[in-house]
């Protein structure tokens, strides 16, 4: 049985998603980022303490097709940010519509209506959390951040980072944590 699941956006909502359907009795076939296969059928009731636990903990199951959809285009949009956005020159929207098989007009007028920003400003906010929390590990240079990133330059990331932050990655980096947003609030 799929079971579409809403604001699982890291690895960590995947431990705790996993665990809450361990403690209800339910054995997990898979699970990945807004989705888990159970091996057997769950009993509605069964399915319902479940969307309960997640509740408590900021999820919740995702019963309507578009909402599948959104979170959908949320978790793939993440994954692309944080492993995917250097490695290759493709644009985010071929990506998208190949990984959904969708038109992307039609994914970009759905994740605005429901979402009330549009795809482009959702990534480029996921974009600048991550480039925040490698500032903050000060492992990489600006520039390597950049590459990593998929920017086209060091500028190009440095004034899309003071617009939206209202600082510069130096002094961002300065400041540290302080400034940091969860991913779960992006």
């Amino acid at each position: 049985m799929d079971i579409n699941i809403k604001n699982m956006v890291c690895q960590r909502c995947i431990l705790v998603v996993s665990q809450i359907f361990e403690r209800a009795g339910i054995e997990i076939e898979n699970i990945q980022l807004g989705k888990v296969k159970t091996t057997n059928e769950v009993a509605p009731g069964k399915l319902e303490q479940v969307d309960k636990s997640l509740k408590r903990m900021g999820f919740e199951i995702i019963n309507d097709s578009k909402g599948r959809l959104i979170e959908s285009i949320k978790n793939i949009t993440v994954d692309y940010v944080y492993h995917h956005s250097g490695e290759s020159k493709m644009n985010f929207s071929e990506y998208l519509t190949g990984k959904l098989n969708l038109d992307y007009p039609y994914l970009s007028s759905l994740f605005s209506s429901v979402e009330g920003t549009t795809i482009e400003k959702y990534m480029i906010s996921l974009k600048i959390e991550r480039v925040k929390e490698l500032l903050v590990y000060d492992e990489k240079t600006l520039s390597e951040i950049a590459f990593e990133m998929g920017y086209s330059s060091v500028a190009h990331l440095s004034g899309q980072f003071k617009k939206i932050t209202g600082f510069t990655p130096s002094y961002f980096k300065k400041l540290r944590e302080q400034n940091r947003k969860s991913i779960n609030d992006v």
